[in-house]
């Protein structure tokens, strides 16, 4: 046996502390740096993507848990000024206006900034690639997933989409990039992890993800096909088949070096091979896309999805959740106002309208739903009304019209409505910002909208929530997206963050989350009386809906600046005092709240604020309430004063679908 040089014995020992510190990462040397922990003001928690610029313009940036580790020489035993700067946070400025904090930096010390978040959510940790925890490890502080440096040696991965499937959380992503080499796996990405009521992370501190990898390391290609055009995955949903066992489905797509698209179809995953493979190529206009929901309509249980062509988050297309209905492109459906087998085609779209030409929308097998361009092609052109859209998501602050791009719809049990997290194409930042709304049906009606998180002059596409993670009965969600440089027009990379995706959790019971629901006109044939979705839905007189005539907050949505405004069993709005003569005090629950009749003066509201007046008609002896001046029938009168200020309806339409009914994930 030959016998082991020093040199061999040194070089073994080195390689073993390379391999161990990459397996067991607390043991860094934490009194080679300088500690700066960056903490939100008002919970105290790490707060991660902040950038630290020292004046010579060397960055930092923290890393999931807030930490910078500094360890440069030049900067040890100096005092050094960090301007501090971060996408929806703010730290106070000085009286010169810089913003930002000096340090004494020494090796073993530490320094703490504390920034003020303007995100209405709060940015959590980044998800995917490299040195995730990196300045973490190099201060010794604790992490909590498992591969907190290079995992699966992916350094950037986009769009995300994930399903609980059999037991574990199921995650693909689109395009993956590697440290190796500029080009890396364009042909799907995998992962698993446990839920948490599995032994899994609890959301708030992280996803401990496990990759599908290649001989060399690497997250493998998830979807092979032949060609070198990319294949892209989505529409991720699990469905039974006819023996009742689970299956997983997801829409592929080849597409071209332009992103146009070359094939698309369905695939399935096959659990002995451990890839997708192709179950069916489509042709269909209408095809399912974005992130699906399961529903119980009338007995029968769906898969709600969104359009292929359409990159608005509304589930307008459905399904039956059967394997065999998935796979096939003929069975789908969607919700549309086209005429049923009709495609839109500019001018000479055939439009399904009634015999008064009001629009119908309703769910339609084979046809597609107009998307945002298409509506407003359709309006320049007279073919349409500016609100006849079923979709006119409006800013709450200024009533701007938001075109969505991307995002989801779900189900919340906290607020008891369907919530919708949207991209927006445009905005202040080229798709990186983001927008929460709600409504009372998986369709809507969709009104207004709140910015909920910003980013400046980056993008963040593809959002999508995970109502998996939801916690205290949906009052906490989780949603994250791609965060990056891509398409927002600035060269400058965020560095091992860009690329990469980013979770941020949002509080529904924050009081700016405060928007208008539909206030429903609802007729008996002989009055009308007005109802929001909790009382509609309770005594099941969804079919006695006539109309939306404007939008106001819902009782238990009540904020600063609102007054209550009450209903009488005749369903004339009345005051508190009024029932007080025939109610118990504990009984009067308002009907909504209202801005009151006069504007504040340091109230700025947005065009969509309207005053509500009372109608009165005495030939018929008929009462009912409506916004701004117009008087339908001439015996009419309308009140002098309005009774309040509410918000109007953007559509003109009536597009529900009251008989979609949430089911769990």
């Amino acid at each position: 046996m030959k016998p082991v040089s020093d040199a061999t014995c040194i070089a073994v020992v080195v390689v073993l502390l390379i391999a161990l510190s990459t397996v067991v990462p607390a043991g860094a040397k934490e009194a080679d740096c300088f500690r700066i922990d960056v903490l939100d003001s008002d919970t105290g928690r790490g707060v991660p993507l902040v950038e630290l610029t020292t004046t010579d313009a060397v960055r930092y940036y923290t890393d999931s848990n807030g930490i910078v580790a500094i360890n440069d020489p030049e900067l040890m035993g100096q005092t050094v000024f960090f301007h501090v700067r971060s996408h929806g946070y703010e730290y106070p400025a000085d009286d010169f206006g810089y913003r930002g904090s000096s340090f004494e930096i020494k090796a073993g010390g530490r320094g703490e900034i504390r920034i003020k978040r303007h995100n209405i959510a709060e940015r959590m940790y980044r998800i995917t690639g490299s040195g995730i925890y990196r300045d973490s490890i190099l201060v010794g502080e604790p992490v909590p997933i498992r591969q907190p440096l290079l995992n699966g040696k992916v350094v950037g991965q986009d769009s995300v989409h994930a399903v609980p499937y059999k037991g574990r959380i199921f995650w693909l992503w689109g395009d993956t990039s590697r440290a190796a080499y500029p080009l890396g796996n364009f042909n799907t990405s995998c992962a698993t992890s446990l839920p948490p009521e599995r032994g899994g992370l609890d959301p708030s501190r992280g996803i401990d993800l496990t990759y599908w990898v290649d001989d060399g390391g690497f997250s493998r290609k998830m979807m092979p096909m032949e060609g070198t055009m990319p294949v892209w995955l989505s529409a991720l949903v699990s469905v039974k088949d006819a023996a009742g066992q689970e299956q997983l489905f997801a829409k592929y797509a080849r597409v071209h070096q332009d992103m146009s698209v070359n094939e698309y179809g369905m695939a399935r995953w096959n659990d002995d091979k451990a890839v997708f493979e192709k179950a069916a190529a489509s042709t269909a206009p209408l095809f399912p896309d974005g992130h699906p929901f399961h529903c119980k309509v009338i007995g029968r249980e769906y898969v709600y999805f969104q359009a292929t062509g359409s990159s608005e988050p509304v589930p307008n297309v459905r399904a039956r959740a059967l394997a065999e209905h998935i796979a096939d492109s003929r069975r789908f459906e969607g919700f549309t106002c086209l005429e049923t087998g009709a495609r839109y085609d500019g001018r000479n779209t055939r439009l399904d309208r009634d015999a008064g030409g009001k629009l119908i929308y309703a769910w339609k097998p084979g046809t597609p739903p107009l998307n945002f361009d298409q509506r407003k092609e359709l309006v320049s052109l007279g073919v349409m009304n500016a609100g006849e859209s079923a979709f006119p998501l409006r800013d709450i602050e200024t009533g701007a019209e938001i075109k969505a791009h991307g995002g989801s719809v779900f189900w919340n049990p906290f607020r008891k409505r369907w919530v919708m997290i949207a991209g927006q194409a445009g905005g202040t930042s080229y798709l990186g910002e983001l927008w929460f709304a709600e409504a009372d049906t998986p369709v809507g009606p969709w009104a207004y909208a709140r910015k909920i998180v910003t980013h400046d002059r980056y993008s963040f596409y593809n959002p999508t929530q995970h109502p998996f993670f939801d916690q205290e009965g949906g009052r906490l969600i989780y949603f994250e997206g791609t965060y990056t440089n891509t398409f927002s027009g600035n060269s400058d990379k965020t560095p091992r963050y860009d690329y990469n995706q980013v979770m941020y959790r949002l509080a529904l019971d924050d009081p700016r989350l405060s928007l208008p629901v539909p206030v429903y006109a609802v007729s008996d044939g002989e009055k009308t009386r007005y109802a929001v979705r909790e009382t509609i839905a309770g005594r099941g007189e969804w079919n006695r809906v006539q109309s939306v005539p404007f939008f106001a907050v819902p009782p238990d949505r009540r904020r600063e600046g609102l007054v209550p405004v009450y209903s009488s069993p005749e369903g004339l709005f009345t005051s508190l005092e009024s029932l007080l003569k025939t109610k118990p005090a504990g009984t009067i629950r308002p009907l909504f709240f209202a801005l009151p009749p006069d504007k504040a003066k340091d109230e700025q509201p947005s065009a969509d604020v309207v005053p509500l007046y009372e109608y009165f008609d005495a030939k018929s002896g008929r009462r009912w309430y409506g916004v701004g001046d117009q008087v339908p029938e001439t015996s009419a009168t309308r009140s002098a004063v309005p009774l309040c200020r509410v918000w109007r309806n953007p559509s003109s339409l009536l597009a529900l679908d009251p008989a979609a009914q949430p089911l769990p994930f």
